[in-house]
C-alpha cells in the first residue's frame, strides 16, 4: 500500500511540473520531463495515457569535434507559477544539475549511436570494392611513406584536454546516489513536498549559476578548438617545409617510378582482360559458325571495307584521284623491320625472311579482322591456312613469295601489282595494311637497273592518297642519318598530319647509341625534318626467324620494363610495345576512314552518273555489257558455230575432201606415176610400173597427204562459219576474239594418229581393184582424164608462154616485146618443134648426140645457147607433145569399153591409162568417204572440246580478255560496272557504319 501511496505522490508531483513549466509550449511528454519524474513508477496511474508531439524549444545539441563556429545558447525565461515557500535544497539541486547534464549526455551518447546505426547502414549498402582495388593507384595506399601522421596526431588536443570539455560524469553519479537516497529515506509525504518545492531563492540563484557554468564551457571549447586550427596550421607549414628540402630529382624519380609501376600493372591488368574477353569472343563466334543462333553472320565492317578497296586495285590500279579511301601504308628502308612490325599486329609470322636480301618483291595488302580461329587466306583462294600451326605457316610464307615472283615480270626485281591477304584471329584490331617493298640506296648484283625508281614510284603511290596512313618504320640499330625513307615521307606528308613514326630494334639502339638522348630526339621528332602524328617505339625480337610472336611479346615487354629509357623518362609509356602502336593505328584508321569515306561515295555518285550520260548519248539502244558479259555472249556464238559444223551435209563433205586431195597429189599422179610409165614400150611394161609407184606411193606419202588435206578442210570449213557475216547481228567487236580462239583451237587439235594406218589399208585395197564394172564408171574415168590433161597442158602451154614470152598476135595487140632470154628460149622451142615433128614417138629424153645438134644449129643461126637450156626447153615442149597426144588417145577409148571388157583381145587400142585414172578416182572416192566418217563422228567433236578449252582458258586470263574485248564501248561499260558496284559497296559499309555508332 505504501507503494501506491508513494506513486500516486509522484504522479501529482509530475502533473504539476508540467502545468507550472512555461518555458516549454503545450504539453510535454513523460518522457521529456526530468529524471526524478521519470523514475517513478507510473504504470498504475489513471491519467497515463499522453500523446508525444514534437518537441519545440530553442535548445540546440553541439559537440565539441565539430569545425563549424559555436553560437551562444539563448534559454527560453522560465516563469514559475506559485509555489509554498519551502526549502529542500538537495532536491532542487539534483533536479536541475540533472536536467541540464543529462540531457547533454543524452544527446550525445543517442547522437553516437544514430550515427554509429547510419554509417553500419551505409557500410551494408556500399558494394564490395575489394576486387577493384587496383583502380587506385599504389601511390594512395602507400601515401603514408610522403605524410607524417605521426606529427599531426602529436599537434591535435591531446585526450586529456578532449576529456575536458566532456561533462562530468563523477558529479552526475554522485547526484544520482544523492537521489537515490532521498526517495530511499522519509515519508511519502515528505518526498512529495519536496519535489514540488520549485519557488525558493535560492533555486534561482542555481540557475544563474548553471548558465555561467555553460557559457563559461562553451568558451573552453571555442579555445581548444583553435588551438586545434593552429596546431594543426603549423603542422601544415612545417609539413610543406619539410616536403621542400627533399630534391626535386628525388620527387620526379619517385613519381616515374611509381608511375612505371603503375601503368604496368594497369598493362598486365588489360592484357588479361583482353585474353579473356578474347576467350569469350572466340566461344561466341564458335557457336554461330555452328549455326546454334540460327542465323545468317553478317560481313563484318573492316572485310566490306576491304572488299571496296579491292574492286578499286582493279578499277584503278595506278591509284589517281579516284581512289582516295584510307589505308595503312607501311613504309621504310630494306631491311627496317616493315615485315616483323607487320607481323607483330598480325600476331603471326607470315611473310617470307630472309637475310638482307629483298624479299617483299611486291604490294602485300594485309586486311586484320576478328574471327573465331587464327587462320589466312587470299582474296581468289578458299583454302584457309590454320596460323597456329608451323606447317600452314611455312605453306602460306611459301605461296606468298610463288605469287610475288609470279608478279614481277621478266627483267624486272619488283611488281606494283598487289596480293590480297585476309588475316582473321580473335583480339586482332581491325585495319587494312599495305606492305611496300623496302626502300634501297643502291641497286646491287641481280637487280634491274630502274628497281630504285620503281620502288620510289609504288611508295609515291600510296602515300599521295590524302587519306592514306603512313606508318613510316626506321631502323633504330643505324644511323639515322642513313635513312632515306624519312625524306619521302616529309616530301608526301609535310605536315605529318597522316604520319605514324615507328622505330624498331631500340634493344640494340640501346645497347650501341653512346647518348641515350639521341634516341630521345628520334623519338621527338627532332632529330629528322620529318614531322608526325606520333611516335613509337618497339622491340621487333632478338633477330631470330624462328621465334615466336609470344616470346617477341614478352621479350619486348621485359625490356621495356627494365629499359631506362622509360625510367628516365626519354619515353613515355604509352610510346612503347606493338600492342600501343596496333591500338592507336587502329583508332587513327578508323578515325580517318570515319571523316573521308562520306565523300569519296559521292564523287563516285558523280561518276557513275558521268559515265552513264555518257553511254546514252553513244549507245542509246545497247545493253550495258561488260568485258564478262561480252566474252559470254562471244563465247556462246562461238560455240553455236562449231555445233553448226555438225549440220554439214555428207556430200559436201566428200566432194571438198576428193577435190582438195586431187589437187594435193594430181602432179605426183601425172609426174611421178603416169608419165614414167607412159613411156614404156608395152601394156604389161605400163601396168607394172604404175603397179610398183602406187605400191610405194600408197605405203609412204598418200595416207599423210589424205589426212593433212582433211585436217585443212576442218579448218577451212570451221573458218568459215567463224568469220561468215550473220547479217544486223553481226558484231566486229568479237572478231578479234573468234579469230584468237580459232588460231588457238586448231593449233591445240591433233588428228587421231591411228586413222594413216586404217586408211593406208582402206588405199592400197582401192588401188588394188582394176575391174571397172559399167559403161558409165568407163565414162567417168575418161571424163576424170581428159580434166587432168587439158590441165595439165594449160598449165604446160602458160610455161612456155612465159619461157619464149608473147606471140606475135600480143606483140601487136599490146604493144609488148620479148626480152633476149626469151628471143633464145623461142629459137630453141623451134629447133625442137622441128625434131619432134620428124620423129612423133621420140622419147621423153634427148640423146649428147641430139642436143649437140639442136646446139650447133643454133649456133649457125647466130643464136648462143646452153646445154642446160636446150633441156629446159626440151622438158616444156615434151610435155606439150604427150599430154596433147594423151588428148587424142583418150577420145579414141571413149569407145574402147567394148574392148576392155574382152582385155583388148584382137584389138589395137590400149586403154591402160584409162584404167590407171579410173583406179585414181576411186581412190579419192573412197577415201573421201572414208575422211568424211572420221570428220563427222570424231574431229569435229574434238575440235568442239578444243574450242571449249580454249574459250575457259580465255575466261580465267584477263589479260588476255582485255587484249581481245577492246573498243571504247567496252572500255565505257566496264569503268560503269566498276563504279557501279563501288558505290554500292560503300553505301552498304556506310550504312554499317552508322549502325556500329
Amino acid at each position: 500500500m505504501w507503494r501506491l501511496r508513494r506513486a500516486a505522490v509522484a504522479c501529482e508531483v509530475c502533473q504539476s511540473l508540467v502545468k507550472h513549466s512555461s518555458g516549454i509550449k503545450g504539453s510535454l511528454p513523460l518522457q521529456k520531463l526530468h529524471l526524478v519524474s521519470r523514475s517513478i513508477y507510473h504504470s498504475h496511474h489513471p491519467t497515463l495515457k499522453l500523446q508525444r508531439p514534437q518537441l519545440r524549444t530553442s535548445f540546440q545539441q553541439f559537440s565539441s569535434l565539430t569545425n563549424l563556429p559555436l553560437r551562444k545558447l539563448k534559454f527560453s525565461p522560465i516563469k514559475y507559477g506559485y509555489q509554498p515557500r519551502r526549502n529542500f535544497w538537495p532536491a532542487r539541486l539534483a533536479t536541475r544539475l540533472l536536467k541540464l547534464r543529462y540531457l547533454i549526455l543524452g544527446s550525445a551518447v543517442g547522437g553516437g549511436y544514430t550515427a554509429k546505426k547510419t554509417f553500419d547502414q551505409w557500410k551494408d549498402m556500399i558494394p564490395d570494392l575489394s576486387e577493384y582495388k587496383w583502380i587506385v593507384p599504389d601511390i594512395v595506399w602507400e601515401i603514408d611513406e610522403y605524410i607524417d601522421f605521426e606529427k599531426i596526431r602529436k599537434a591535435l588536443p591531446n585526450s586529456e584536454d578532449l576529456v575536458k570539455l566532456a561533462p562530468d560524469f563523477d558529479k552526475i553519479v554522485e547526484s544520482l546516489s544523492l537521489l537515490k537516497d532521498f526517495f530511499t529515506s522519509g515519508s511519502p509525504g515528505e518526498t512529495a513536498f519536496r519535489a514540488t518545492d520549485h519557488g525558493s531563492e535560492s533555486d534561482k540563484h542555481f540557475r544563474k549559476g548553471l548558465l555561467g557554468e555553460l557559457i563559461l564551457l562553451q568558451q573552453q571549447i571555442q579555445e581548444r578548438e583553435e588551438e586545434a586550427r593552429r596546431a594543426a596550421g603549423q603542422y601544415s607549414t612545417s609539413y610543406a617545409q619539410q616536403k621542400r628540402k627533399v630534391s626535386d630529382k628525388e620527387k620526379i624519380d619517385q613519381l616515374q617510378e611509381e608511375l612505371l609501376h603503375t601503368q604496368l600493372k594497369y598493362q598486365r591488368i588489360l592484357e588479361r582482360l583482353e585474353k579473356e574477353n578474347k576467350e569469350l569472343r572466340k566461344l561466341v563466334l564458335q557457336k554461330d559458325d555452328k549455326g546454334i543462333h540460327h542465323r545468317k553472320l553478317k560481313k563484318s565492317l573492316i572485310d566490306m571495307y576491304s572488299e571496296v578497296l579491292d574492286v578499286l586495285s582493279d578499277y584503278d590500279a595506278s591509284y589517281n584521284t579516284q581512289d582516295h579511301l584510307p589505308r595503312v601504308v607501311v613504309v621504310g628502308d630494306q631491311s627496317a623491320g616493315k615485315t616483323s612490325v607487320l607481323e607483330m599486329i598480325a600476331q603471326a609470322r607470315i611473310f617470307p625472311r630472309g637475310s638482307g636480301e629483298m624479299m617483299t618483291r611486291s604490294p602485300v595488302k594485309v586486311t586484320l579482322s576478328e574471327g573465331p580461329h587464327h587462320v589466312a587466306l587470299f582474296k581468289d583462294s578458299s583454302r584457309e591456312f590454320d596460323l597456329t600451326k608451323e606447317e600452314d605457316l611455312a605453306a602460306l610464307r611459301h605461296e606468298i613469295e610463288l605469287r610475288m615472283r609470279k608478279n614481277v615480270k621478266e627483267g624486272c626485281t619488283v611488281s606494283p601489282e598487289t596480293i590480297s591477304l585476309n588475316v582473321k584471329g580473335p583480339g586482332l584490331q581491325r585495319m587494312v595494311l599495305v606492305d611496300l617493298p623496302g626502300v634501297i640506296n643502291t641497286v646491287t648484283s641481280g637487280m634491274a637497273p630502274d628497281t630504285k625508281e620503281t620502288i620510289f614510284s609504288i611508295s609515291k603511290a600510296y602515300m599521295q592518297n590524302p587519306n592514306a596512313i603512313i606508318l613510316c618504320i626506321q631502323d633504330g640499330s643505324v644511323d639515322a642519318e642513313r635513312s632515306i625513307v624519312t625524306d619521302l615521307v616529309s616530301q608526301m606528308d609535310p605536315h605529318g598530319r597522316r604520319t605514324i613514326f615507328v622505330l624498331t630494334k631500340v634493344d640494340l639502339a640501346e645497347k650501341n647509341v653512346a647518348s641515350p638522348s639521341r634516341i630521345q630526339q628520334i623519338i621527338e621528332g627532332k632529330l629528322f625534318p620529318m614531322k608526325a602524328l606520333g611516335y613509337f617505339a618497339v622491340v621487333t625480337g632478338k633477330g631470330n626467324s624462328s621465334e615466336s610472336i609470344e616470346a617477341i611479346r614478352e621479350y619486348e615487354e621485359e625490356f621495356f620494363q627494365n629499359s631506362k629509357l622509360l625510367k628516365t623518362s626519354m619515353l613515355k609509356a604509352h610510346q612503347v610495345t606493338t600492342r600501343n602502336l596496333s591500338l592507336a593505328v587502329s583508332d587513327c584508321f578508323w578515325k580517318m576512314v570515319r571523316e573521308s569515306v562520306e565523300q569519296q561515295a559521292d564523287s563516285f555518285k558523280a561518276t557513275r552518273f558521268n559515265l552513264e550520260t555518257e553511254w546514252k548519248n553513244n549507245y542509246p539502244r545497247l545493253r550495258e555489257l561488260d568485258r564478262n558479259e561480252l566474252f559470254e555472249k562471244a563465247k556462246n556464238e562461238i560455240l553455236d558455230e562449231v555445233i553448226s559444223l555438225s549440220q554439214v551435209t555428207p556430200k559436201h563433205w566428200e566432194e571438198i575432201l576428193q577435190q582438195s586431195l586431187w589437187e594435193r597429189v594430181s602432179t605426183h599422179v601425172i609426174e611421178n606415176i603416169y608419165l614414167p610409165a607412159a613411156q614404156t614400150m608395152n601394156s604389161g611394161t605400163f601396168n607394172t610400173t604404175v603397179d610398183i609407184k602406187l605400191k610405194q606411193w600408197t605405203d609412204k606419202q598418200l595416207p599423210n597427204k589424205a589426212v593433212e588435206v582433211a585436217w585443212e578442210t576442218l579448218q577451212e570449213e570451221f573458218s568459215r562459219f567463224m568469220t561468215e557475216p550473220k547479217g544486223k547481228e553481226h558484231d566486229d567487236i568479237f572478231d578479234k576474239l573468234k579469230e584468237a580462239v580459232k588460231e588457238e583451237s586448231i593449233k591445240r587439235h591433233k588428228w587421231n594418229d591411228f586413222a594413216e594406218d586404217s586408211l593406208r589399208v582402206i588405199q592400197h585395197n582401192a588401188l588394188e581393184d582394176r575391174s571397172i564394172s559399167d559403161k558409165q564408171q568407163w565414162d567417168a574415168a575418161i571424163y576424170f582424164m581428159e580434166e587432168a590433161l587439158q590441165a595439165r597442158l594449160k598449165d604446160t602451154e602458160n610455161a612456155i608462154e612465159n619461157m619464149v614470152g608473147p606471140d606475135w598476135k600480143k606483140r601487136w595487140l599490146y604493144w609488148k616485146n620479148r626480152t633476149q632470154e626469151q628471143c633464145v628460149h623461142n629459137e630453141t622451142k623451134n629447133e625442137l618443134e622441128k625434131m619432134l615433128k620428124c620423129n612423133e614417138e621420140h622419147p621423153a629424153y634427148l640423146a649428147s648426140d641430139e642436143i649437140t645438134t639442136v646446139r650447133k644449129n643454133l649456133e649457125s643461126r647466130g643464136v648462143e645457147v646452153d646445154p642446160s637450156l636446150i633441156k629446159d626447153t626440151w622438158h616444156q615442149v615434151y610435155r606439150r607433145h604427150f599430154l596433147k597426144t594423151a588428148l587424142n588417145h583418150c577420145n579414141l577409148c571413149r569407145r574402147g569399153f567394148y574392148y576392155y571388157q574382152r582385155h583388148f583381145v584382137d584389138s589395137e587400142l590400149e586403154c591402160n591409162d584409162v584404167v590407171l585414172f579410173w583406179r585414181i578416182q576411186r581412190m579419192l572416192a573412197i577415201t573421201a568417204n572414208t575422211l568424211r566418217q572420221q570428220l563427222t563422228n570424231t574431229e569435229v567433236r574434238r575440235l568442239e572440246k578444243n574450242v571449249k578449252e580454249v574459250l575457259e582458258d580465255f575466261a580465267e586470263d584477263g589479260e588476255k580478255k582485255i587484249k581481245l574485248l577492246t573498243g571504247k564501248r567496252v572500255q565505257l561499260a566496264e569503268d560503269l560496272k566498276k563504279v557501279r558496284e563501288i558505290q554500292e559497296k560503300l553505301d552498304a559499309f556506310i550504312e554499317a557504319l552508322h549502325q556500329e555508332k
